[in-house]
């Protein structure tokens, strides 16, 4: 592992780390599709796609790609639909949820350091009574995952060494920030990761296939 020190501190990741989101993502890439007199895309399909943001389930419920002119009006349209119902049906991962309810009556240090902007993360977090010690989201910082920086003001809210946290994801840049960052990088099997993505591939100190496992894990410290 990156980290000498004991954990302190445990940083996760949002979407498919923390929380699983994509059933409520994928009600609204439905709805996108709707409005273009489309099918539903089924769900499994849509959920390998959550972890890579708006623009990439913009391309995958029209076909448009980011250069596309009618791309950002497509977006902005599935974000709004996301906006007006983004706790509908996301809950924290079982039994991620009964750990994290433990370890925030004990007072310990936890955070979020997600992509996903703050105007979606924030109220998502308040609707699920999430109380993380610091919350980092793409538009807080001038750069985001997979740069350190935004690990490194978590950690720093939290006052608590880089060395000594754990950081948790679904994503392979969440791996190269936590490394970067100097943190433990923890990749989970269970997010939403992509057809013939091997995340034991990616360049973390831990895997853990499921969250059971992860939770298991967790309960050490």
């Amino acid at each position: 592992m990156t980290s000498a020190l004991p954990v302190k501190a445990v940083l996760f990741d949002l979407d498919g780390t923390l929380v699983d989101t994509a059933p409520d993502l994928a009600a609204a890439t439905n709805a996108l599709r709707r409005h273009h007199s489309l099918d539903p895309l089924p769900f499994e399909l849509i959920r390998t796609q959550v972890s890579n943001g708006g623009s990439a389930l913009v391309t995958l419920a029209l076909g448009l790609d980011a250069e596309h002119p009618d791309h950002d009006a497509a977006r902005s349209r599935l974000l709004d639909a996301y906006a007006q119902a983004l706790a509908i049906h996301s809950r924290v991962f079982a039994p991620l949820d009964d750990w994290l309810h433990g370890w925030q009556q004990q007072r310990r240090p936890w955070g979020i350091v997600t992509n996903k902007p703050r105007r979606y993360a924030e109220p998502l977090i308040e609707a699920l009574a999430l109380s993380p010690g610091a919350l980092l989201c793409a538009d807080d910082l001038a750069v985001k995952k997979p740069s350190p920086e935004p690990l490194w003001e978590a950690a720093r809210r939290l006052g608590v060494a880089p060395e000594a946290c754990w950081y948790v994801g679904d994503h392979i840049r969440d791996m190269e920030a936590a490394r970067a960052a100097g943190m433990t990088a923890v990749a989970v099997g269970y997010g939403y990761i992509s057809e013939g993505d091997d995340y034991r591939q990616w360049p973390a100190d831990v895997w853990f296939d499921d969250c059971t496992a992860l939770v298991t894990a967790l309960n050490a410290f």
